[in-house]
């Protein structure tokens, strides 16, 4: 794929960002959600690419969405056929309610090689590139943090593990606390919480628990390019979603690893943040009609990654004014 697909993928989500910023704290998730859509949509018929939807928006949450199938770019003569990931808003309560770690992401791979992951939950851990190859999914918890420990030079005293606050987490925060462990829990977005356990200065070591699956696509794109290390199993709730992994050939008794759910070596992250994080800064409207976007943009196959801040004047740039 061209280099140079890397930034203007940026510019897709830097799109989302500045749309969902505008409402923040708000109260409306779905509103937000919804200007995230319409920025990263439009931005993507910019860019000259047949990118077809392979994780959109989730229906979970009934909100509106990126369609799963969607094609986005200009899809002329010669334009390159890609598999597209996004989640416009990842953390849409966090916007709603005003709060931290709410992102845009976007990963971009060729065509066939993005896992089309079923709407529902997947067991997931992430960690960084010190520890992959070394951890297991299936390994007792007691063992994966004294495993994480040594690989990271640490004590289990101070290892810090992150997961998403919620009452199916009870049992894992209880064998993390008896292992001796640090927990930090956060409300949504578990994207850049696996994103965190690649950057030392987030003081986060390790990411476990039940999240959405296709954010599990996403995270594995992203842990893909920072040489880190993701492990995800399909967690269906009911005999509908059985079915539905059934009919996708999806396997719920698989462990699916990042070759896996990304299937080149070749693969595009990008990710704007849209209130403030430990990875990213969220959008700040500076007055004079102006506004400043904090990003990341990623390439696996070089390793690159650049931060990227970026002063956005919206009477030059019709198309983010919102």
């Amino acid at each position: 794929m061209d280099r140079n697909l890397a930034l203007n993928l940026v510019r897709v989500t830097e799109a989302a960002a500045l749309g969902a910023a505008k409402h923040m704290g708000r109260g409306d998730k779905n509103l937000a959600d919804q200007a995230g859509v319409d920025g990263m949509r439009r931005m993507f018929q910019t860019m000259d690419i047949e990118g077809t939807v392979v994780i959109g928006e989730g229906e979970m949450d009934k909100a509106p969405m990126l369609y799963i199938g969607e094609v986005v770019g200009t899809c002329r003569e010669g334009s390159i056929k890609v598999d597209i990931a996004v989640d416009p808003v990842d953390g849409t309560t966090s916007v709603a309610k005003g709060l931290s770690n709410a992102i845009a992401i976007v990963a971009m791979a060729p065509r066939g090689c993005l896992l089309n992951a079923p709407d529902m939950y997947m067991n997931k851990v992430a960690a960084g590139p010190k520890v992959a190859g070394k951890i297991n999914i299936d390994a007792p918890i007691h063992e994966t943090l004294k495993i994480t420990a040594e690989a990271l030079n640490k004590s289990i005293t101070d290892l810090t593990v992150t997961m998403l606050d919620r009452p199916r987490h009870e049992g894992i925060i209880k064998e993390c606390r008896d292992a001796g462990a640090r927990i930090k829990l956060f409300s949504d977005g578990d994207v850049a919480a696996a994103m965190a356990t690649c950057f030392e200065h987030t003081g986060v070591d390790i990411m476990l628990g039940i999240g959405g699956a296709p954010e599990g696509v996403l995270a594995a794109a992203a842990l893909k390019c920072l040489d880190g290390e993701f492990q995800g199993r399909l967690v269906p709730y009911t005999d509908e979603e059985r079915q539905r992994c059934a009919e996708m050939g999806a396997d719920v008794e698989k462990v699916y690893l990042m070759d896996d759910l990304v299937k080149s070596k070749e693969v595009y992250f990008a990710a704007t943040g849209i209130s403030n994080g430990e990875l990213l800064k969220g959008v700040v409207f500076t007055g004079s009609n102006t506004a400043k976007t904090h990003s990341v943009v990623m390439r696996s196959e070089t390793g690159t990654i650049r931060f990227i801040d970026a002063i956005h004047r919206f009477s030059k740039k019709p198309s983010y004014a919102y």
